[in-house]
Protein backbone atom coordinates (compact mmCIF):
# COMPACT_ATOMS: atom_id res chain seq x y z
CA UNK A 1 0.00 0.00 0.00
CA UNK A 2 0.99 3.59 -0.55
CA UNK A 3 -0.17 6.39 1.75
CA UNK A 4 -0.44 9.92 0.41
CA UNK A 5 -1.04 12.59 3.07
CA UNK A 6 -3.76 15.06 2.14
CA UNK A 7 -4.06 18.79 2.89
CA UNK A 8 -6.19 18.06 5.97
CA UNK A 9 -3.98 16.88 8.83
CA UNK A 10 -4.46 13.17 9.56
CA UNK A 11 -6.26 12.48 6.27
CA UNK A 12 -4.63 10.21 3.71
CA UNK A 13 -5.29 8.66 0.35
CA UNK A 14 -4.63 4.92 0.62
CA UNK A 15 -3.57 3.31 -2.66
CA UNK A 16 -3.21 -0.40 -3.22
CA UNK A 17 -0.25 -2.03 -4.93
CA UNK A 18 -1.89 -4.72 -7.08
CA UNK A 19 -0.04 -7.90 -8.02
CA UNK A 20 -1.38 -8.59 -11.50
CA UNK A 21 -1.49 -11.77 -13.54
CA UNK A 22 -3.78 -13.41 -16.11
CA UNK A 23 -6.55 -13.78 -13.50
CA UNK A 24 -6.63 -10.09 -12.56
CA UNK A 25 -4.92 -8.84 -9.44
CA UNK A 26 -4.55 -9.36 -5.72
CA UNK A 27 -3.77 -6.50 -3.31
CA UNK A 28 -3.69 -5.81 0.38
CA UNK A 29 -6.31 -3.20 1.37
CA UNK A 30 -5.52 -2.99 5.10
CA UNK A 31 -2.55 -3.95 7.25
CA UNK A 32 -2.10 -3.02 10.91
CA UNK A 33 1.68 -2.64 10.55
CA UNK A 34 1.49 -0.49 7.42
CA UNK A 35 -1.27 1.74 8.82
CA UNK A 36 0.71 2.20 12.06
CA UNK A 37 3.86 3.08 10.10
CA UNK A 38 1.83 5.71 8.19
CA UNK A 39 0.56 7.18 11.48
CA UNK A 40 -3.03 6.07 10.90
CA UNK A 41 -5.29 4.29 13.40
CA UNK A 42 -5.10 0.52 13.32
CA UNK A 43 -8.24 -0.43 15.22
CA UNK A 44 -11.28 -0.62 12.95
CA UNK A 45 -14.28 -1.68 15.00
CA UNK A 46 -17.23 -1.42 12.62
CA UNK A 47 -17.92 -1.74 8.89
CA UNK A 48 -20.85 -0.53 6.81
CA UNK A 49 -21.95 -0.50 3.19
CA UNK A 50 -23.66 2.38 1.42
CA UNK A 51 -25.48 1.44 -1.79
CA UNK A 52 -26.72 4.27 -4.01
CA UNK A 53 -29.03 3.53 -6.93
CA UNK A 54 -28.74 6.83 -8.82
CA UNK A 55 -25.89 9.01 -10.05
CA UNK A 56 -25.95 12.41 -8.35
CA UNK A 57 -26.96 11.00 -4.95
CA UNK A 58 -25.57 13.12 -2.12
CA UNK A 59 -24.91 11.85 1.40
CA UNK A 60 -23.45 14.14 4.04
CA UNK A 61 -21.82 16.11 5.40
CA UNK A 62 -21.75 13.87 8.50
CA UNK A 63 -19.71 13.76 11.70
CA UNK A 64 -20.07 12.52 15.27
CA UNK A 65 -19.89 14.76 18.32
CA UNK A 66 -17.53 13.90 21.17
CA UNK A 67 -17.11 11.63 23.01
CA UNK A 68 -17.10 9.68 19.73
CA UNK A 69 -13.69 9.12 18.20
CA UNK A 70 -14.99 7.97 14.84
CA UNK A 71 -12.50 8.09 12.00
CA UNK A 72 -13.41 6.42 8.71
CA UNK A 73 -11.66 4.45 6.03
CA UNK A 74 -13.82 4.78 2.90
CA UNK A 75 -13.43 2.78 -0.32
CA UNK A 76 -15.62 2.64 -3.44
CA UNK A 77 -16.16 -0.99 -4.41
CA UNK A 78 -18.54 -0.38 -7.33
CA UNK A 79 -19.23 2.73 -9.37
CA UNK A 80 -17.64 6.10 -8.68
CA UNK A 81 -17.97 8.92 -6.18
CA UNK A 82 -16.76 12.41 -5.42
CA UNK A 83 -15.71 12.13 -1.77
CA UNK A 84 -15.50 15.30 0.34
CA UNK A 85 -13.71 15.88 3.66
CA UNK A 86 -14.50 19.03 5.68
CA UNK A 87 -12.24 19.89 8.62
CA UNK A 88 -14.34 20.83 11.67
CA UNK A 89 -11.46 20.91 14.18
CA UNK A 90 -11.03 24.50 15.44
CA UNK A 91 -7.33 23.99 16.26
CA UNK A 92 -6.53 22.62 12.80
CA UNK A 93 -4.75 24.81 10.23
CA UNK A 94 -7.36 23.57 7.73
CA UNK A 95 -10.36 24.47 9.96
CA UNK A 96 -13.50 24.96 7.83
CA UNK A 97 -11.67 24.00 4.63
CA UNK A 98 -12.53 21.02 2.52
CA UNK A 99 -10.92 18.79 -0.06
CA UNK A 100 -12.26 16.16 -2.41
CA UNK A 101 -10.97 12.98 -4.00
CA UNK A 102 -12.51 10.69 -6.58
CA UNK A 103 -12.86 7.10 -5.48
CA UNK A 104 -14.00 4.48 -7.94
CA UNK A 105 -13.97 0.81 -8.82
CA UNK A 106 -11.14 1.43 -11.28
CA UNK A 107 -8.58 3.21 -9.06
CA UNK A 108 -9.35 1.08 -5.96
CA UNK A 109 -8.26 3.99 -3.75
CA UNK A 110 -9.50 4.56 -0.22
CA UNK A 111 -9.43 7.69 1.89
CA UNK A 112 -8.89 7.88 5.63
CA UNK A 113 -11.00 10.58 7.32
CA UNK A 114 -9.74 11.51 10.80
CA UNK A 115 -11.83 12.21 13.89
CA UNK A 116 -13.38 15.69 13.75
CA UNK A 117 -13.58 15.84 9.97
CA UNK A 118 -17.03 15.76 8.38
CA UNK A 119 -17.56 13.46 5.43
CA UNK A 120 -19.91 13.38 2.47
CA UNK A 121 -20.01 12.25 -1.11
CA UNK A 122 -21.83 12.46 -4.41
CA UNK A 123 -22.18 9.43 -6.64
CA UNK A 124 -20.92 9.88 -10.18
CA UNK A 125 -22.38 6.64 -11.57
CA UNK A 126 -25.55 4.67 -10.93
CA UNK A 127 -25.40 1.71 -8.51
CA UNK A 128 -22.38 3.04 -6.60
CA UNK A 129 -21.41 1.06 -3.53
CA UNK A 130 -19.12 2.30 -0.76
CA UNK A 131 -17.40 0.25 1.98
CA UNK A 132 -16.80 2.07 5.29
CA UNK A 133 -14.64 0.92 8.18
CA UNK A 134 -14.80 2.99 11.37
CA UNK A 135 -12.46 3.47 14.32
CA UNK A 136 -15.38 3.83 16.76
CA UNK A 137 -18.92 2.50 16.88
CA UNK A 138 -21.70 4.62 15.45
CA UNK A 139 -23.80 6.27 18.18
CA UNK A 140 -27.09 7.68 16.80
CA UNK A 141 -27.43 10.37 19.49
CA UNK A 142 -23.97 11.74 18.61
CA UNK A 143 -24.67 11.83 14.86
CA UNK A 144 -24.67 15.31 13.36
CA UNK A 145 -23.90 17.12 10.16
CA UNK A 146 -23.63 20.32 8.24
CA UNK A 147 -25.44 21.08 5.01
CA UNK A 148 -23.77 19.87 1.82
CA UNK A 149 -24.37 23.20 0.02
CA UNK A 150 -23.82 25.63 2.91
CA UNK A 151 -22.21 28.81 1.56
CA UNK A 152 -19.87 28.84 4.59
CA UNK A 153 -17.95 25.95 3.00
CA UNK A 154 -18.42 26.66 -0.74
CA UNK A 155 -18.13 23.01 -1.72
CA UNK A 156 -18.40 22.67 -5.50
CA UNK A 157 -20.16 19.43 -6.30
CA UNK A 158 -19.62 17.97 -9.78
CA UNK A 159 -23.31 17.59 -10.69
CA UNK A 160 -26.79 18.58 -9.50
CA UNK A 161 -28.07 16.40 -6.68
CA UNK A 162 -30.57 13.73 -7.71
CA UNK A 163 -31.40 12.13 -4.35
CA UNK A 164 -30.76 13.24 -0.77
CA UNK A 165 -32.20 12.48 2.63
CA UNK A 166 -34.50 15.05 4.20
CA UNK A 167 -32.16 15.23 7.20
CA UNK A 168 -29.14 16.12 5.04
CA UNK A 169 -31.09 18.74 3.10
CA UNK A 170 -32.43 20.44 6.25
CA UNK A 171 -29.27 21.11 8.25
CA UNK A 172 -29.33 24.83 9.14
CA UNK A 173 -26.79 27.40 7.98
CA UNK A 174 -23.48 26.87 9.75
CA UNK A 175 -23.02 29.12 12.78
CA UNK A 176 -19.33 29.07 13.68
CA UNK A 177 -19.73 30.46 17.21
CA UNK A 178 -22.59 28.11 18.06
CA UNK A 179 -20.68 25.13 16.63
CA UNK A 180 -17.53 25.93 18.61
CA UNK A 181 -19.49 26.41 21.86
CA UNK A 182 -21.23 23.06 21.39
CA UNK A 183 -17.99 21.30 20.53
CA UNK A 184 -16.28 22.78 23.59
CA UNK A 185 -19.21 21.79 25.83
CA UNK A 186 -19.19 18.20 24.55
CA UNK A 187 -15.40 17.92 24.71
CA UNK A 188 -15.35 19.19 28.32
CA UNK A 189 -17.95 16.55 29.24
CA UNK A 190 -15.78 13.68 27.91
CA UNK A 191 -14.61 11.22 30.53
CA UNK A 192 -10.94 11.68 31.42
Amino acid sequence: MRFEPLAIDGAALVRIDPNRDARGFFARAFCVEEFAAAGLPTQLVQASVSYNERAGTVRGMHFQWPPSHEGKLVRCIRGSLYDVLLDLRPRSPAYLRHLAVTLDEDNHDAVFIPVGVAHGFQTLRPRTEIWYQMTDSYVPELAAGVRWNDPAFAIRWPMPESVMSERDARYPDFDREQFERELERRTAAEPA
